[in-house]
């Protein structure tokens, strides 16, 4: 694992690196990120429609393949996404686009 990627795990997706506190908050609802460049961050999906989560997401990031470009991620099919705070579900890297 690289600094870069370190400094990312256990830590909330849009969170500044400086942020005294960039973890999760108790009453707040999250998605896990699994693999590529945001590996291990948590995506705060509070008041997302179901319907949103299962569309996927496609989050700016300069870790991708492409700087400024966006890393593609995804539920997978059939694994649930549960209601309520604290993390619900996971998210998977599919790929990145520019």
């Amino acid at each position: 694992m690289n600094g870069d990627e370190q400094l990312l795990n256990g830590r909330v997706y849009g969170a500044e690196h400086d942020d005294p506190h960039p973890g999760p908050l108790p009453h707040r609802t999250y998605a896990a990120l699994v693999g590529g460049p945001l590996d291990g961050l948590l995506l705060d999906i509070t008041g997302w429609r179901p319907e949103e989560v299962d569309d996927g997401v496609a989050l700016p990031t300069e870790l991708s393949r492409w700087p400024g470009g966006r890393a593609l991620y995804e539920p997978h099919p059939g694994e649930p996404c549960t209601s309520g705070p604290g993390v619900m579900c996971r998210l998977y890297y599919s790929g990145d686009t520019p």
